[in-house]
């Protein structure tokens, strides 16, 4: 694994995150605004993308990839037997995992605060009066 796929917001790490701000029940998903973005190769592992495509939420992950334009062929949902294509895991893994926003911001979708991501690392800490 590439230290850049643990170091920067990739749309895998944008699909886990939540808004934790005190009183928000709908913090999820995060919309993005994205100052800059960069594509960087990653190496393909069929069986890792297979075993994500059940544990992220796909609606997030596809609308994601549309507010970023990179949709690509991605398909609203995934297709059935998704395990055995090919085509279809190497296009969710370009998503998740080889797009990468480098600067701009992660939004609450309830309460509207921006969490900031710089050099591809998002801000989720809270102030104080936000805990």
């Amino acid at each position: 694994m590439r230290l850049s796929l643990i170091r920067t917001m990739k749309l895998l790490t944008h699909n886990m995150l939540t808004s934790h701000v005190k009183g928000v029940t709908n913090g999820y998903p995060l919309k993005i605004e994205a100052g800059s973005t960069k594509v960087t190769e990653v190496d393909f592992n069929p069986e890792f993308i297979a075993r994500m495509i059940p544990r992220v939420e796909w609606r997030a992950l596809y609308d994601a990839a549309q507010t970023l334009n990179i949709i690509g062929s991605l398909p609203a949902e995934p297709i059935d037997d998704y395990e055995n294509n090919e085509e279809f895991l190497k296009e969710a893994h370009r998503v998740m995992l080889e797009v990468e926003v480098m600067e701009g911001y992660l939004v609450c979708p309830e309460s509207g605060r921006k969490f900031p991501i710089k050099n591809g690392i998002p801000n989720m800490l809270l102030n104080e009066d936000e805990v």
